[in-house]
């Protein structure tokens, strides 16, 4: 009988560890990854704010963690943009940004930050940019493993003044309306869509 109920105990044990190293192995946890990140942009031009479409093809990510949540996998994340890698479907557009508004930057063959966020809806990132480094508000929409991160930058800002105006003063046909004034917004809304590693 004695020798029974020791034998039970051992059995529920055995039984007790093996579920745990179960469960633990089945504990999945949410990863970001460059390659899954879609940065994407819109900026405007002419009086009647006509929007231009763009991307950044590269982004490199300094920091990864893996978390059991993706607001815990984004908090702290810092990143960083080549301009390099800026594309619009137009090479003539492309060169021009990078050589007349990124060009008339300090200090800006990147664009670098670090994510806050303050919960699953809303957040910051701290963005360098021109020499500068500011705050600039975020919303974020979470669905799953797929997180859209979207904000409206101003770029006077950043003191982008000068670069629009070297833009503009390159682009003035093709940024003029039918009224004729060549106009460069400093307003661009940017969209970047990730989809966490999930393993």
């Amino acid at each position: 009988m004695k020798n029974l109920f020791v034998l039970s105990v051992l059995l529920l044990m055995i039984i007790t560890i093996t579920s745990c190293k179960e469960k633990k192995t089945a504990e999945k946890v949410f990863k970001v990854e460059p390659e899954e990140t879609t940065i994407n942009w819109t900026a405007y031009k002419t009086t009647n704010k006509v929007p231009v479409k763009g991307q950044f093809t590269e982004v490199s990510i300094e920091s990864t963690t893996s978390a059991s949540t993706v607001v815990e996998a984004l908090n702290g994340l810092k990143f960083n943009i080549p301009v390099s890698s800026l594309f619009t479907k137009d090479t003539i557009r492309d060169g021009k940004l990078k050589k007349f508004f990124f060009g008339t930057m300090q200090n800006t063959n990147s664009i670098k930050g670090t994510l806050t966020l303050t919960n699953e809806t809303t957040g910051s990132v701290n963005l360098m940019m021109n020499g500068i480094r500011k705050s600039l508000p975020i919303t974020i929409s979470i669905n799953a493993n797929t997180a859209i991160i979207r904000a409206s930058m101003d770029l006077d800002n950043w003191q982008g003044q000068l670069a629009i105006e070297a833009l503009n003063a390159a682009c003035s046909e093709l940024h003029s309306g039918e009224d004729g004034i060549p106009k460069t917004w400093s307003e661009v809304n940017i969209e970047v869509t990730t989809n966490l590693k999930y393993k």
